[in-house]
């Protein structure tokens, strides 16, 4: 998850010039945390450009964090110290109610959750698949012919579905991703064996992956 979320916060990020190693700790001085919400808002955050001590960091991650409860979002538990400490639950939990309330939450329907809303879409797009049958943001992803899906119906010119196996699921997972990436400019944010090679691929990473789409 602290992978996927990077990889997301800098495909932002580069849009302002920037970039970080890893979203605990890179977000400590407050300055790219703000440069990641004005990516997302469009917005002007001010920030202490030199903030080397605690206190300054501390002030500066406030106002990201004032910002966003200004954008009607709830951060219960997460304190500006959490995020200059480096704290990885609370950055990572942070980072998630970015992706739902700036990403995710502009695909609900009246009355849903971000996630239904998001799932009810890749379930509509699906639909005309045989082969796909999504009924959530884990399994139903690991044979990778659900990203193919979704890539196919919108531009049937870059991939097609026919002998796509769901046997072969690295091959599928490997083709969406290249020609997401490469073709319509969406950031990978995972490996096939993120997916195809663990029990129960992470929720919120495959959730923040396909909002993009």
């Amino acid at each position: 998850q602290i992978r996927a979320f990077t990889k997301w916060a800098n495909s932002h990020l580069k849009q302002k010039g920037s970039s970080i190693e890893s979203v605990i700790g890179g977000f400590s001085d407050g300055l790219n945390l703000a440069k990641l919400l004005e990516s997302l808002s469009g917005d002007n955050i001010k920030q202490n450009a030199r903030p080397r001590m605690r206190i300054m960091q501390v002030e500066n991650v406030n106002a990201s964090l004032q910002f966003i409860s200004g954008a009607g979002v709830k951060l219960e538990g997460i304190g500006a110290e959490d995020i200059v400490d480096a704290n990885s639950t609370l950055t990572l939990g942070l980072v998630w109610t970015l992706i739902l309330r700036f990403v995710i939450a502009g695909l609900s329907e009246d009355g849903m959750s971000a996630k239904q809303g998001l799932l009810l879409w890749c379930q509509k797009k699906t639909e005309p698949y045989d082969n796909v049958d999504i009924r959530d943001f884990h399994r139903s992803w690991q044979d990778g012919l659900g990203l193919c899906a979704l890539i196919n119906r919108h531009r049937p010119d870059l991939i097609s579905m026919d002998g796509r196996d769901d046997n072969d699921a690295h091959q599928n997972l490997n083709d969406a991703f290249d020609i997401a990436e490469n073709e319509l400019g969406i950031t990978k944010l995972l490996d096939a064996e993120d997916i195809a090679d663990v029990a129960k691929p992470d929720e919120k990473a495959m959730m923040a992956y396909i909002a993009q789409y």
